[in-house]
């Protein structure tokens, strides 16, 4: 019989993640890395953690996943937005919990597009009267 596996796809800002959960014992794996080595900052470990802190799945879940685009707080977001889209496919009852956490979510924001005439988005040259 085929392992269980749960995918879920995660974006934020220009990075896009592609997520696997399956059962095991809380090992997450990013890019063939492992997470502390991948990201480096508590911080970053934190956010890529909270899906499974919250629903307190950190010790039943391995999770593995490829992370591309963008720098590495919009890569952290973007797997966490896949962990959490992944365990709603493991468990339809946890939905709540993530949802009302925000992490069901795509943060929309993104990068202004330059317009003409501007150095940057909104960045005018600078203006003098005479």
């Amino acid at each position: 019989m085929a392992e269980m596996k749960f995918y879920g796809t995660g974006r934020r800002k220009n990075a896009i993640a592609r997520v696997w959960v399956k059962p095991g014992n809380g090992n997450v794996t990013i890019n063939n890395r492992e997470l502390a080595e991948y990201f480096g900052k508590a911080t970053l470990e934190m956010i890529v953690r909270q899906p499974l802190v919250l629903t307190s799945t950190s010790d039943k879940y391995d999770v593995v996943a490829t992370v591309k685009g963008g720098g590495t707080t919009g890569q952290a977001g973007a797997v966490r937005h896949g962990i959490a889209r992944a365990l709603v496919q493991a468990d339809a009852e946890l939905r709540p919990a993530l949802k009302s956490a925000g992490y069901m979510t795509r943060d929309p924001r993104m990068k202004e597009r330059r317009k003409y005439g501007l150095k940057k988005a909104r960045k005018a040259s600078q203006f003098s009267k005479r």
